[in-house]
């Protein structure tokens, strides 16, 4: 075989060894026991809420009383908005906890398991290598986000009515537009995530222990949360990964309202590029030798 047709030959293979790569990691990543506990934590959250809710209307209580995640009032009328309400409580912590803890250990743990070293051998590169990563981590965000909203729309059903539901401007909608934005808003917060996860890939560069790219990354998303309450920072607060978190409620709205919803998407491709490039600086010029 010519220089040429080897050239060829790697060109086309190439493309299906690194869809086999991802699904590799993919699956590992899936299939660790902490990752699995993670999911079951995030499941377990819209049950408690539901169940706490059904328990406080039994009693004669109310469901809201103005206090508690996004929509927790209306519950009680209309199941799918327990969705709303799962999304709104695991969004500042939970989600981002879990998706800190994949993210960190991503390429720390592999280095302080030894196994990094041959994960680079040919064909593969650190480039792919930190891409394949960091596919697997965004996939991670899409996951958490999707077992936290069906796990809260199925408690909904079985434990308060379905049916047309009202937006945040008092418009009537079906239950058929409801469930689409409860989707579309399940992709929004799985979106809000990408931030988290790019931070948490870059710290995984710049240590071989997965506990502390963990740790730190998770400490991270803390303090991003504790400066974000400070209102004497309002010159940084809307740089920080967090800020707009909780604007998916505003595609409960009729019309949408875009604005902070775009700034968020915005914000978290900025920090994706940011900490993707310092995380591909980083990885490419260590020494994973030692």
């Amino acid at each position: 075989m010519s220089r040429a047709d080897a050239g060829d030959a790697a060109a086309v293979h190439r493309p299906l060894w690194t869809l086999g790569l991802l699904r590799s990691e993919l699956l590992t990543t899936l299939r660790r026991r902490r990752t699995l506990v993670l999911l079951g934590v995030l499941a377990a959250v819209p049950v408690l809420v539901g169940a706490a809710v059904k328990i406080q209307t039994r009693r004669g209580g109310s469901s809201g009383g103005g206090a508690g995640p996004a929509f927790l009032g209306e519950v009680t009328g209309n199941g799918l908005f327990l969705v709303f309400t799962a999304l709104a409580a695991t969004l500042p912590f939970f989600l981002p906890m879990a998706v800190g803890v994949v993210a960190g250990d991503a390429l720390a743990g592999e280095a302080g398991a030894g196994t990094l070293r041959y994960l680079l051998v040919a064909p593969a590169g650190r480039t792919r290598l930190l891409l394949v990563k960091y596919a697997t981590v965004a996939v991670f965000c899409l996951l958490s986000t999707l077992v936290v909203a069906a796990s809260a729309l199925l408690t909904g059903a079985l434990l308060f009515p379905l049916g047309d539901l009202m937006t945040i401007s008092g418009t009537g909608i079906s239950f058929a537009d409801g469930l689409l934005r409860a989707l579309l808003i399940a992709l929004v917060v799985a979106a809000s995530l990408l931030g988290v996860a790019s931070l948490g890939l870059f710290v995984s560069t710049l240590t071989d222990s997965g506990i502390a790219a963990m740790a730190t990354t998770v400490g991270l998303v803390v303090t991003a949360q504790i400066l974000d309450q400070f209102p004497q920072l309002d010159a940084v607060r809307p740089y920080l990964f967090s800020h707009y978190w909780l604007s998916f409620a505003d595609l409960m709205r009729d019309p949408v309202y875009w604005h902070d919803l775009t700034r968020d998407l915005g914000l978290q491709a900025l920090y994706a590029g940011v900490f993707g490039s310092a995380a591909w600086a980083r990885f490419t010029t260590k020494d994973i030798t030692a």
